[in-house]
This record gives structure tokens, sequence and C-alpha cells, in this order.
């Protein structure tokens, strides 16, 4: 569960820039919610444990790439707290089989037979829900509880407090997010949705990858060894 403000154990470097957010009425509303959820028998991925998963992962003075997702998968197994990625073993789920289509397209990187994405949050990929919580077998249900609000603070305050950051937004969903961000000063690289629905409209052969790359490169940082083991 969502724990009272000065129980939430997130990544110092978080907790320091979203500390206001934390005790603001929109977010006591979501542990309401899902205080309710819970009491009500309803079973709510991620675990309790990694809602908070990618803030963990990836801290705040580390990132370098953010990806954002909509909302968490939500079959037994699948969501730990990081956008597109799956806990072992489950399965690539297809939108994932089709960015490492895309990887391998792009740099020639072998497929994984794995969906743990956690190797890239380590290295400064932020890979963000927009909706951080889900209920069992039913998408999107968390998707109006004010999660949104709480994590388009989160992609503003990167945007307003680190430079040269690279946001690649994929399909609609993300690439409305684009008006938080500051395109002067982040690159924000935009394609369709790596869902087997839209991918061959222009997800397949963006080659986001190799282009986050270069422009780490060009400004002085490591790049993205995006090859998952």
């Amino acid at each position: 569960m969502v724990k009272p403000v000065e129980d939430i154990q997130l990544e110092s470097g978080w907790k320091t820039v979203l500390n206001d957010e934390f005790s603001k009425d929109y977010f006591s509303k979501i542990k309401t919610f899902l205080i309710k959820e819970k009491q009500a028998g309803k079973t709510i991925y991620p675990p309790g444990k990694d809602i908070f998963k990618a803030f963990d992962s990836t801290p705040f003075s580390k990132v370098k790439v953010v990806i954002i997702g909509q909302d968490p998968y939500h079959g037994k197994g699948q969501a730990h707290g990081l956008c597109f990625s799956v806990q072992k073993p489950t399965p690539p789920p297809p939108s994932l089989v089709n960015i490492y289509k895309e990887i391998h397209s792009d740099l020639n990187l072998p497929i994984p037979q794995h969906g743990n994405l956690s190797k890239w949050a380590q290295q400064g990929v932020f890979l963000l829900n927009a909706i951080l919580t889900v209920r069992a077998n039913q998408p999107a249900s968390h998707s109006k509880i004010g999660w949104d609000i709480f994590t388009d603070k989160v992609i503003q305050t990167i945007s307003a407090q680190k430079d040269n950051i690279v946001f690649l937004l994929w399909g609609r969903f993300a690439q409305e997010k684009a008006n938080l961000i500051d395109s002067k000063k982040h690159l924000i690289l935009m394609a369709a949705h790596p869902s087997p629905f839209s991918a061959h409209n222009g997800f397949f052969g963006c080659q986001h990858f190799s282009k986050t790359n270069e422009y780490l490169i060009s400004i002085g940082k490591e790049a993205i060894d995006w090859q998952i083991d």
C-alpha cells in the first residue's frame, strides 16, 4: 500500500524534489482509494513495495532518459513498477517484443528472452508509468484516481530541474505529455506506440535507441547499453 508520507521509502533525491506533493489533497485521496480497494479484497498491481520502483531504480540525480508508459500490466506476476517491463519468468509482452525488434534493427543487438528492464533503469532510463497502480485484470481501472496529477508533476520537475534529458514519447497518450517538457533544453523523440496495433505506423524504423545514444554522447554523457542480458 501507499504509506503515510513520512513512511514512503522513496529514493532521497526524488523525495526531496517531490516532497510537497505527498501532503497535497489529491495524494491523500490516492492513498484512501488504495486502502479501500485492499479492504474490499481487490488485488492491486504492482505489489505495494514496487509502486515507486521506477523512482528507486533510477535516482533523480542519475536520470538521463525518460520513457513514459500508460498504466501497469494487470496480470499476475507481470508488473513490478517499471513501464513496459515484466518480472521474470513472465515472457515479454507484445509491445516489449516490438521494442526489442526495433533495438535489434537499430543497433543489431540480440532479442532477449525475458522482459525485465531493470538494467536500463540502473543506467539512468527512468521507466515511468503515468498511472502507478491497477486493479488485477482490469486495465486502466486506476486511471482516474489522481496518479496522473502526481506523474505530470514528476515530468514537469524533471524538465525544470534537469538539462539535456531525452524523452521518448511513444503513442498519443505519451505524446500528450510533451507540453509538460521544455523542448529548448531537452530532446523529445516521438513515434507510434510499440503495440502490435500501431508499431508499423512509425515505431518500427524510428531509431530512437541510436538517436538517444548519439545525443547523450554529444553532450558528454555515457551512452545507454540497451542490450538486456
